[in-house]
């Protein structure tokens, strides 16, 4: 079932439609929900956008509208009293609830300003996932776990000083743009983040099994997984999960890694 999601990894960055593939993620968890009904929310959401402020051309303009449809009138919003649950980054469990963290929210605006051809991002903030409104001559960052409410510089400082540490000052690295696909790999890293800490290895190698499909170039979630099959004593799987890293991985350093991790399993497994 997980090979439904196979072709995401096969797509150009750029035509990654992010709440739809993050949907398609969401429903390998719920056998027999039916994603009509949500592809229905997410057209009703386009819908109003275009009423509401279609012909907003700064980036203000269009982020206040943003918030006034996502945040206000669809009510999403950040979980605040349950937040490490994973239903907050699964998009089936979201629009349900119209809670999430700050990735999954992000999706929903950035995948609703693109459908209006705007140009939005989301960042790669560390540890809140921030969205970008890029317009001809400014941008705004807007927080979705708070209702899509603008960001400041002195906001952007606060936040990285309690997440990174005290003094911490804002930097291009903390802004940066994700791409589509690691958009949805951050998801998915919620997840098994949180499926581990709770000791449930199995669920987090599924969630790293799909993180490889839907991102095959990307070397982390290879290297997790590895690491999941040798604590489940299957050598022969995190030998094939090493073996894909190097397919992928240029870094000489990392590479070096990869050698000796497979130099440690073929001494452990002779």
């Amino acid at each position: 079932m997980d090979e439904d999601i196979a072709y995401l990894g096969l797509l150009e960055d750029e035509a990654i439609m992010l709440d739809t593939a993050a949907l398609e993620i969401a429903a390998l968890d719920h056998p027999g929900v039916a994603l009509d009904q949500y592809a229905d929310l997410l057209t009703r959401l386009t819908e109003q956008l275009v009423r509401q402020g279609g012909q907003a051309g700064a980036a203000s303009e269009q982020a206040d509208v943003l918030a006034d449809v996502v945040g206000g009138e669809f009510g999403f919003t950040g979980d605040r009293s349950t937040y490490d649950d994973p239903d907050n980054a699964d998009l089936i469990r979201v629009i349900d609830r119209r809670r999430g963290l700050p990735v999954s929210l992000a999706i929903l605006y950035v995948a609703a300003a693109r459908r209006l051809s705007w140009s939005a991002d989301v960042l790669n903030t560390p540890g809140h996932v921030l969205v970008r409104i890029n317009g001809p001559a400014e941008f705004v960052l807007i927080d979705p776990f708070e209702r899509g409410r603008p960001v400041d510089a002195g906001d952007l400082a606060a936040l990285l000083g309690r997440i990174v540490g005290p003094g911490t000052v804002p930097t291009a690295e903390h802004v940066a743009a994700m791409p589509s696909r690691a958009v949805l790999v951050r998801l998915l890293m919620n997840q098994a983040t949180r499926a581990e800490f709770g000791g449930n290895t199995n669920r987090a190698l599924t969630l790293y099994r799909r993180m490889t499909l839907i991102a095959p170039s990307f070397s982390h979630p290879w290297w997790e997984k590895a690491r999941l099959e040798l604590q489940r004593d299957d050598p022969a799987a995190a030998r094939a999960s090493l073996s894909a890293m190097l397919e992928v991985t240029r870094d000489p350093g990392m590479r070096g890694h990869i050698f000796g991790a497979l130099d440690a399993i073929s001494s452990a497994s002779s």
